[in-house]
């Protein structure tokens, strides 16, 4: 296998955890009759931050990006390679995030047959469209949009610093443990208005999957605020990596 295939392989593997333990999580509280109803969004906040710390350690070998934001802040911050010496092409970025997508596709639809009878017996569609996409607690498009900015802002910029020493590294050079306390961190500082989706594959991905699978009574896909948490991460993931320039060697 070329690296470029090791690459797809490894993003769509750590994609398809970070999905499959994160949506999981959201289930577990969110759908009726499960032992983690009502869980709480804390619950939400550590259940998605170690689905984080799943897919790095599985996705290490391309860096654990698992999330198109994190691949294009590295691009913006001038890196020229990615892990195994790929270089930072138009192809080897959409080799990134086309695993990403498809990753996070797969994700989700492991969740719902892990969740199958939950769904069927889940009388709110809300309920059952939360599971696999965000939607604001205020819904302010503009003002949701910014929220989304900052907090991808927050995660790329950390995960730049902490990379320095390899810059197309990706989560994986911020290590597995740390950025899982990081996304818990944006999730409970930040997360309350949209549900921090700082990923758009995270978001995507999973709402396509809502739309296409027989889900008894689900209800809209909510299509209309679909680009919110597509189009924030990566405004706020390619803000990080342009900034990265010039204010990390202040810090560093």
């Amino acid at each position: 296998m070329d690296n470029l295939g090791a690459i797809f392989l490894s993003e769509l593997v750590g994609t398809a955890l970070l999905v499959l333990l994160g949506t999981g999580v959201v289930a577990n509280v969110a759908l009726a009759k499960n032992k983690g109803f009502n869980g709480g969004f804390l619950m939400v906040n550590f259940g998605w931050g170690l689905a984080v710390f799943a897919g790095v350690i599985v996705a290490y070998n391309s860096g654990a990006h698992i999330n198109p934001a994190v691949t294009l802040g590295l691009v913006a911050s001038g890196a020229t390679e990615f892990s195994l010496g790929v270089a930072v092409t138009v192809g080897s970025v959409l080799t990134y995030i086309a695993a990403q997508l498809l990753g996070a596709i797969i994700g989700a639809v492991f969740t719902w047959l892990a969740y199958k009878q939950h769904f069927d017996d889940e009388p709110d569609a809300g309920a059952k469209l939360a599971v696999f996409s965000t939607g604001p607690a205020i819904r302010s498009y503009g003002w949701n949009l910014v929220t989304e900015i900052i907090g991808t802002f927050v995660l790329v910029f950390v995960v730049i610093g902490f990379g320095r020493q390899d810059p197309g590294g990706g989560l994986a050079a911020l290590g597995a443990l740390p950025v899982a306390l990081l996304v818990i961190g944006i999730g409970a500082s930040l997360g309350g208005p949209t549900g921090y989706a700082i990923n758009p594959a995270r978001d995507l991905g999973p709402r396509i999957v809502h739309a296409l699978l027989p889900i008894k009574g689900k209800g809209s896909s909510d299509w209309s605020y679909s680009w919110v948490p597509v189009v924030g991460p990566i405004i706020g993931g390619v803000l990080a990596g342009l900034l990265s320039v010039p204010l990390l060697p202040i810090v560093s």
